[in-house]
């Protein structure tokens, strides 16, 4: 939706004028810069885009709960720097992220990761009051760092391998959208349907893995662990992984790949053996990137909104910000599959 140009004001924006413009009230505005989950997702696009386009920026109160307030929070991405400038997912869920805190005042710092090193260098750096709070994206299981102990407000992007019920996070709902694309595959008929599962040490490797098991369980029988190849989340680990299944299950005609990227190396890979998609082997990816519409053939895929979990990400941060000893929340998503002509 587009908004209409605001009138000419010759006194800086305030919240009112943010409201009016949004045409909502002012306690609504009000609610969405404070984060409250108390507001339609419409209604939240709607006034922040209207003080994207006023320019508002809000004047903040020091809050005694945080005496030495820094206004920066911290994007700490657990992975090495080449994959995460490599991977589509970071860019969709940092522009969710960084659009909303357009309408906060708070500065970004981003931090990448990986080596076990680094986990310590973060630890140290969180605890050292650099920053109101953190972000956390693409966690790995890692017995060197306990969130929990950093005594700073946290959020975490997927559901954390460990401590689940003691950490706030956002998440997609993994193990029903692979459940989905599993339950196409076998009501399209195929009999063989191997995947291509996430990392091992990370919820969303772990929970659509458990989508296939559980699709494949209730309804044809448990799967055979010869169609199960690992990936890192990457092309070249996906194009690695068919191999590696067709050495093994040379029948296979169906693929559920826990990533767009991996599928998009299966792909290629069934291309350079010969085998044709969808007539040979159907193949579903997940989180629907807008690289999905331009494969050959095009992919089907399990969409997540990447975007919005980086808005909900910003505004659980800020909840906790708000509001002293707020409980942890769980926010999880609902997927949808989305089928083009790879099936």
């Amino acid at each position: 939706m587009t908004l209409p140009h605001p009138p000419a004001h010759p006194a800086p924006p305030t919240l009112a004028t943010g409201a009016l413009l949004a045409g909502v009230s002012c306690a609504t505005a009000s609610r969405v810069l404070t984060g409250s989950a108390r507001v339609r997702p419409h209604t939240r696009d709607k006034v922040e885009q209207a003080i994207t386009q006023l320019g508002y920026a809000r004047h903040r109160a020091p809050r005694t709960p945080h005496p030495h307030h820094t206004g920066s929070i911290a994007l700490v991405v657990c992975e090495q720097t080449v994959k995460f400038f490599a991977d589509p997912f970071f860019a969709r869920l940092l522009w969710g992220i960084t659009k909303t805190l357009t309408t906060t005042g708070l500065q970004p710092v981003l931090l990448t990761l990986y080596s076990p090193h680094d986990y310590h260098t973060l630890t140290r750096y969180l605890r050292s009051g650099h920053v109101d709070g953190a972000l956390i994206i693409s966690l790995h299981a890692h017995p060197s760092i306990d969130l929990t102990s950093l005594g700073l407000p946290l959020v975490l992007c997927g559901r954390p391998t460990t401590s689940a019920e003691h950490l706030t996070y956002v998440d997609a709902d993994n193990l029903h959208g692979a459940q989905q694309a599993v339950h196409h595959l076998i009501h399209t008929g195929r009999q063989h349907i191997a995947t291509i599962a996430g990392p091992p040490d990370m919820s969303p490797g772990i929970d659509r893995l458990a989508g296939y098991r559980t699709a494949l369980t209730t309804t044809t029988g448990p799967p055979d662990p010869a169609m199960i190849a690992y990936g890192d989340f990457t092309r070249r680990s996906g194009e690695h992984a068919l191999h590696r299944l067709i050495d093994h299950r040379p029948s296979l005609d169906a693929l559920f790949v826990a990533s767009d990227l991996m599928a998009t190396g299966a792909l290629h890979a069934l291309h350079r053996l010969g085998r044709r998609v969808p007539d040979d082997v159907a193949v579903i990816g997940f989180d629907d990137l807008p690289l999905s519409q331009h494969t050959h053939p095009t992919l089907s895929t399990v969409r997540q909104p990447v975007d919005t979990i980086g808005t909900h990400m910003v505004h659980e941060l800020l909840a906790q910000l708000t509001t002293k000893n707020r409980p942890p929340n769980h926010v999880i998503l609902p997927t949808q599959l989305i089928l083009r002509q790879s099936t």
